[in-house]
C-alpha cells in the first residue's frame, strides 16, 4: 500500500540515521524506552534529539523524513543498530552478554582495520529460549517523532537475520530457526506499528546482495532463504503500509566494507520477489553501474537510488545530483523513482552539518529535474536567499 509515496514524482528521502548531536549525552542501553522517558534528563535529551533531527530534514526540503534513528546509543560504528534488538527482546539473557564470534555473517577485519574494532563491539545477549517482541516499542518511537511534523515518518531497523547472525545461540537447533523466530516477533511488531499508522516501514540490509556476491558455498544460508526471512517478516504488512527493503553494502563509521565496488546483478532476480513496495540501492558510491539492470529487472515496485554518498565528507552539489537522477531516469520512470542517499550518514562518520547540506543538495538536485520535467518543486528554506546572514554585494 504506497502512503509516504502516493502522489508524489521523484520523492525525496534520506535511509534512516543521522549525526550525534553532541550534547547529546544519554544513552538507552538495555532500558526499554518508555522506562528511560520517565528520566527527565533522557527525555529533554531525546526529544531534543529528535526534533533537531527532523527540523534539519523539514528545512532540507525532504518529502519523507525519520527519527534518524534517535534511539541509538553513542558507540563504535553505530553498533546499536544491530544490538538494540536483542537488548530489548525476550528470550534473550542481558546480563550475560558475549562476543559474537570471529567471521561470523561472512565478516571479518584484522586488528589494525577500524572496522575490526566495529567486530569487537559486537558483544550481544545470548539466547537462552523462545525469541519474542519484548519491549522493542518500536510503535512508542515512531509517535514521538511522528507527533513533531507533518511529513510521515519513516520507520527503520535491522533485519531479522543480520541479529540472527550476531547472536550466541543456546536454544534453536539451526540458523534458520534462529531467523524465523526473529522475524516472526519482528513482524508481530511491525503490525502494531502498521495499525498505529506508520505510514512507510523499512528492513534494513537484508542479505541477499551480499551472500549473492560472496558467492558462499553454503546449502542453508542462501540468497533465497534471506528471501523467505525477509517476506516472513513483512508478511500481511503490505496491506496496512508502506514496505521498503533498503539494501547496502554496509557502514560501520561510514567505511566501506569492501575493497572494490560490487555490483547487485547477482542478486537483482531474487531481490525482485521480495515482498517489499520499494527496494533502495546504493547507486551513488559505485557511480550507477547498475542502473540499467536495475531498470529493467526490478518489476512491479517502486526503486529507490543512492544520489549521495554516505562514506565521504565531500557535499555533492545540486548539478552532481541532478545528473544522477537523470542517468536513473533512463531506465525508471519518474512514476516509480524515489530519491534517496546510498545509507545512513549517522554511524560515526561524519558531522551534523555535513550531512544537513547533503541533504540539501538532495533535494535541490531533485528540483532542478522536477523542474526540468514540470513537477511541482519542494520548499528548501535552507536555500532561501531571503534567509541569508550574508546580504550579496551590489
Amino acid at each position: 500500500m504506497y502512503r509516504g509515496t502516493k502522489d508524489i514524482k521523484l520523492p525525496t528521502t534520506i535511509t534512516g540515521s543521522l549525526p550525534r548531536p553532541s550534547w547529546y549525552t544519554e544513552n538507552l542501553g538495555t532500558r526499554h524506552f518508555l522506562e528511560a522517558m520517565v528520566s527527565r534528563r533522557f527525555r529533554e535529551q531525546y526529544e531534543d534529539a529528535l526534533t533537531c533531527y527532523l527540523r534539519d530534514q523539514e528545512l532540507a526540503g525532504l518529502d519523507i523524513v525519520t527519527d534518524g534513528d534517535c534511539r541509538f546509543d553513542d558507540d563504535v560504528g553505530g553498533q546499536s543498530w544491530t544490538a538494540y534488538p536483542p537488548n530489548h527482546m525476550s528470550g534473550l539473557d542481558a546480563a550475560h552478554p558475549e562476543p559474537t564470534p570471529a567471521g561470523r555473517g561472512g565478516i571479518a577485519f584484522s586488528r589494525g582495520h577500524i572496522l575490526h574494532d566495529y567486530l569487537e563491539s559486537r558483544v550481544m545477549p545470548v539466547i537462552t529460549g523462545p525469541i519474542g517482541r519484548g519491549n522493542l516499542q518500536y510503535t512508542a518511537m515512531w509517535k514521538a517523532a511522528q507527533r513533531f511534523t507533518e511529513k510521515p515518518v519513516k520507520f527503520g531497523a535491522v533485519s531479522a537475520e543480520i541479529v540472527a547472525f550476531a547472536l550466541q545461540d543456546r536454544h534453536y537447533k539451526s540458523v534458520p530457526d534462529r531467523m524465523f523466530a526473529i522475524a516472526d516477533a519482528f513482524n508481530e511488531e511491525y503490525h502494531e506499528l502498521a495499525d498505529a499508522g506508520c505510514p512507510v516501514i523499512q528492513i534494513e540490509e537484508p542479505q541477499i546482495h551480499l551472500i549473492a556476491v560472496r558467492k558462499i558455498q553454503d546449502k542453508v544460508i542462501t540468497p533465497q532463504l534471506m528471501v523467505e526471512v525477509f517476506n516472513r517478516t513483512v508478511k500481511g504488512l503490505r496491506a496496512k503500509t508502506e514496505v521498503w527493503a533498503h539494501s547496502c553494502w554496509g557502514n560501520p563509521s561510514q567505511q566501506r566494507m569492501f575493497a572494490q565496488v560490487q555490483s547487485y546483478k547477482p542478486a537483482l532476480e531474487t531481490y525482485n520477489t521480495v515482498d517489499a513496495d520499494v527496494i533502495t540501492f546504493e547507486s551513488s558510491s559505485s557511480g550507477g553501474i547498475d542502473l540499467e539492470a536495475i531498470g529493467k529487472t526490478i518489476t512491479g515496485k517502486k526503486i529507490a537510488i543512492g544520489v549521495i554518498d554516505h562514506h565521504t565528507l565531500q557535499v555533492e552539489s545540486p548539478d552532481e545530483v541532478a545528473e544522477k537522477i537523470r542517468a536513473a531516469l533512463k531506465f525508471i520512470p519518474p512514476e516509480r523513482l524515489v530519491i534517496s542517499t546510498d545509507c545512513g550518514m549517522g554511524r560515526e562518520g561524519m558531522s551534523r552539518r555535513h550531512a544537513f547540506y547533503k541533504m540539501v543538495s538532495l533535494v535541490l538536485g531533485t528540483n532542478i529535474v522536477r523542474k526540468e520535467l514540470g513537477l511541482p518543486l519542494a520548499e528548501c528554506l535552507a536555500a532561501d536567499e531571503r534567509y541569508s546572514l550574508v546580504m550579496a554585494a551590489k
